[in-house]
């Protein structure tokens, strides 16, 4: 019977000593090598971990005792990554990043439009993955309600609009024509970074900068894959979408597309 592992110290407890509460994280993987890696590592950073060898495991305990964002893998025996999420969603909004050892694009754009907050293809950096866990929990934090947001007009980061696109920073929500586009959290922060300023010229350094803010080394490849991502997202809404703009030896622009 699947059941929450805990091998001596894999999974370890919330601590609030110190009149605060660490981060906990959930990690879902049928493979226990991963578990036991991702779990010491994260502990390492700071956080807490559960760790669940299976979906339906999980899925009780994300519902019964919700932890501050899980990481979870696609394929999974009894209760894949996306019948998961799928039933998560109907009681719970936690972030969720899915692993997977596929980079298979349609397996993103399902998990996105279920819910899912961003996608890592294994093999993967474990520096990466904790740079995507911190800038998904600051959104969250920053997007959190409080006493005196709930009381100000302005409470909410407002949304920007340029031309026909239009992004909620605060839910990463993306529309292009009023057609919603489902993008991870390093393609919304690429994307708001050039649609700032419109027309200026961001590099690809600036753009790394604004996507991976714990100061992790990321090769111009991968931004690069992060654009032509972009830009394939919005061309299957819109197959004359041209807004953003390569600028050979310089970097990436935004226009607003009319």
């Amino acid at each position: 019977m699947a059941r929450e592992l805990d091998p001596q110290g894999l999974s370890a407890p919330a601590d609030d000593s110190d009149g605060g509460r660490q981060l906990i994280i959930a990690l879902v993987d049928d493979d226990r090598n991963i578990l036991s890696t991702l779990s010491i590592a994260l502990q390492a950073e700071g956080f807490a971990t559960r760790v669940y060898s299976d979906g339906e495991a999980a899925l009780k305990a994300l519902i019964d005792n919700p932890a501050d964002l899980a990481v979870c893998d696609i394929k999974m025996p009894r209760l894949d990554g996306m019948e998961l999420l799928r039933r998560l969603r109907e009681k719970s909004d936690i972030p969720v990043i899915f692993l997977t050892s596929k980079d298979d694009e349609q397996d993103e754009e399902a998990g996105l439009a279920l819910g899912a907050d961003d996608y890592i293809s294994k093999p993967f950096s474990l520096r990466l993955l904790v740079a995507r866990i911190r800038a998904i929990l600051r959104r969250v934090s920053l997007a959190a309600p409080t006493a005196s947001s709930q009381s100000a007009e302005h409470g909410q980061t407002p949304r920007l609009e340029r031309g026909r696109l239009s992004m909620d920073p605060d839910r990463h929500h993306v529309l292009w024509d009023g057609r919603e586009i489902a993008i991870t959290v390093t393609e919304f922060l690429i994307l708001e970074t050039l649609a700032h300023r419109p027309g200026v010229i961001k590099s690809r350094n600036q753009l790394m900068d604004a996507a991976y803010p714990d100061t992790i080394f990321v090769d111009d490849r991968t931004v690069d894959s992060h654009i032509k991502r972009l830009r394939r997202k919005f061309r299957a809404v819109d197959p004359d979408f041209g807004a953003i703009e390569t600028l050979y030896g310089a970097g990436y622009s935004f226009n607003d597309g009319d």
